[in-house]
């Protein structure tokens, strides 16, 4: 009985962890090739350093990366984005909010219009370049999540 019953639990976390595995999206190219990508398509590009969130119906503003340039121009959790660049985004999408954004990539400027605890404030931010630790850190987390690497040294090919 007690081995029986240490088959079943064996089996059991077998099929647990198999069922783990096979929920986690896992990345079909080459972890070299995937490295290269992000740094390539990375570097140069200039970030606003929030996480936003969609509501029905607008933008709010979930995430505010600590000494980012949003953070810079007191962009704070909670925002509710009104208007970027001149756009009206009350009732928009994160994909328009992402076009906006583009737009201003050759000025790196945007003047964002937020409701804050009732108040609507005007905030002036200077989009900045990805340093190399964010790239770094973009890299690794690719790898980590999408090819189960923990080291960017663990993807460089061996010589």
């Amino acid at each position: 009985m007690i081995v029986r019953l240490s088959h079943l639990l064996l089996a059991a976390l077998l099929f647990i962890s198999t069922a783990h595995a096979e929920e986690r999206k896992m990345c079909t190219a080459p972890a070299s090739e995937c490295e290269k990508a992000i740094r390539e398509l990375s570097s140069g590009r200039r970030y606003l350093g929030v996480k936003i969130k969609e509501l029905e119906p607008g933008i709010i503003v979930e995430t505010v990366i600590d000494e980012g340039p949003a953070a810079r121009a007191d962009l704070r959790v909670g925002d509710r984005l009104m208007s970027v660049n001149g756009h009206s985004i009350v009732k928009g999408s994160i994909k328009d909010f992402k076009q906006i954004l583009y737009s201003a990539k050759d000025t790196g400027v945007l003047w964002i219009i937020v409701l804050r605890q009732g108040i609507l404030k005007k905030v002036d931010v200077r989009l900045e370049p990805y340093t190399k630790a964010q790239i770094d850190k973009m890299v690794a987390q690719h790898l980590a999540q999408a090819h189960g690497i923990s080291s960017i040294n663990a993807a460089a090919p061996q010589q």
